[in-house]
């Protein structure tokens, strides 16, 4: 069994699924870093993918610094679960923090500027 899954079906392209797939299986703890990834081939059949599709996925996620090939040896993970969400979704995540953040600021009756003096503040004493 595959140790992620694609729907043909889903109208996202395979490339994406598989990226998100395994981002997701990292994120989570079912993948974990020093784990060894199938070959490009192995896991092309396993999915009944295109292997150019596996090789172009293992690609991207070794230039975002998610996974190490070394050669003759294999694919070894190397991101830690936070690190391996997508940058996007980790900028939209922070947006959604920042956002609660200055909503409940601001039901407390606390403006920005003094929301951000005392982050300063904070950090400043170490903290």
């Amino acid at each position: 069994m595959a140790i992620v899954s694609v729907d043909p079906r889903d109208r996202t392209p395979i490339y994406a699924q598989l990226d998100r797939a395994l981002r997701a299986a990292i994120a989570t703890g079912r993948l974990t870093a020093g784990d060894q990834l199938p070959t490009v081939r192995q896991l092309a059949v396993e999915l009944s993918v295109n292997a150019n599709t596996v090789a172009r996925v293992y690609a991207e996620l070794e230039r975002a610094g998610v996974i190490e090939t070394k050669r003759g040896v294999g694919s070894f993970i190397t991101a830690t679960p936070a690190q391996a969400h997508p940058p996007r979704e980790q900028e939209r995540r922070l947006r959604g923090f920042v956002m609660r953040v200055l909503a409940e600021a601001d039901a407390a009756g606390f403006t920005i500027d003094e929301v951000m003096a005392a982050l300063r503040a904070y950090r400043q004493k170490g903290g």
